[in-house]
């Protein structure tokens, strides 16, 4: 009798190991219960972003999840005191306040959502360069590869304030990009054969390149990817001098009384997750760092949610159903079944 209270005793206690893994793998942040808040970003690539890691994380890992709105910074220090534990896009060498708390140990960036990076920098339309046969547009710059080959084609992009004068499109005032660039123009010895023209938003700056697209004008301004309009025309980005650390740093500081040339710095795309979060969920950090978009799709994407004003839990949800292919790679089998289970029973 007491040999078979012992072996019953045993086959609890293995059973009770084999369930231990099973237990590890759920983490212990979201089987305790606790939600998972995100940042709720705004733009359209990391609003997608964003809902794509939620629906996996909810339905794939069994956390509750939450969205929490804010600005920039407010958010950014909510990461940094894990008052919110995901921000699905930080845009590497961008934010201070990330930087101070990954230094501090407060925030881990994992993963590389957009392989090789952002993209920004000044671009004409490719038909300057190539003409456009089927539109009946004859290049009108052949040679231009160059920012350093603009003062040749001043009169190419006139400017109808200042004859004589090219316009370069800058981005609004106020903006970051905005100021590196009225430097590079000083810098670039442009600022004399080029006025530099600052649209008053956003809005206004894609409007006047779409504008301009669409009646095959000519026009050299700045813009960045991933973006909707990268998407939808065809673009040649010109060549800037290599990027410069120091430099970079130069023309991006308020206080800097002297700056030198330097190509725009390349963000890397991260995951930004509170550090509590990062240890209590290391098989759901895991699938983070392996969640990848490439460029194009991405360009795609944010194109087909401002043109057909999707959001971006719509847009999530649409690419988890159209694209298994992709997301699968991310997740373990069980854990992709729950995500489709899902899929199935909300359509």
């Amino acid at each position: 009798m007491k040999v078979k209270q012992w072996m019953r005793a045993s086959c609890i206690a293995l059973a009770a190991g084999a369930l231990m893994p099973a237990v590890a793998h759920a983490g212990t942040w979201c089987s305790a219960g606790k939600p998972v808040r995100f940042a709720g970003v705004t733009w359209e690539s990391g609003s997608f972003t964003t809902e794509v890691l939620r629906f996996i994380t909810e339905k794939g890992y069994g956390c509750k999840t939450d969205t929490v709105p804010g600005n920039t910074a407010a958010t950014e220090t909510a990461l940094s005191r894990n008052d919110l534990q995901v921000w699905a896009e930080q845009w590497t060498g961008r934010s201070e306040i990330i930087a101070k708390a990954v230094k501090d140990g407060n925030v881990k960036l994992i993963g590389d959502t957009l392989p090789g990076g952002t993209n920004e920098g000044w671009y004409v339309p490719e038909y300057v360069i190539k003409g456009d046969p089927a539109r009946n547009i004859k290049p009108v710059a052949a040679n231009l590869a160059s920012v350093s080959d603009l003062p040749k084609y001043k009169d190419v992009f006139p400017d109808d304030e200042e004859p004589g004068k090219g316009r370069f499109l800058n981005c609004p005032s106020g903006w970051d990009c905005e100021r590196v660039n009225t430097r590079l123009l000083k810098v670039l010895k442009l600022d004399d054969s080029y006025t530099d023209f600052r649209p008053g938003t956003g809005a206004a700056l894609d409007a006047a390149i779409t504008s301009a697209y669409e009646r095959g004008k000519p026009i050299v301004f700045y813009y960045w990817q991933p973006a909707a309009l990268m998407a939808k025309y065809k673009f040649v980005q010109l060549k800037m001098p290599p990027f410069d650390q120091k430099c970079w740093e130069t023309l991006r500081a308020d206080n800097s009384s002297s700056q030198c040339a330097s190509s725009y710095l390349v963000s890397h795309l991260k995951i930004g997750v509170s550090t509590p979060f990062y240890q209590a969920e290391p098989e759901l950090m895991t699938a983070y760092s392996k969640v990848s978009f490439p460029m194009d799709f991405l360009n795609k994407t944010i194109l087909e949610m401002t043109s057909k004003k999707i959001d971006g839990q719509a847009m999530a949800r649409q690419f988890l159903k159209d694209h298994p292919d992709m997301w699968k790679q991310w997740v373990p089998a069980d854990v992709a079944q729950k995500v489709q289970a899902a899929l199935a029973s909300s359509s």
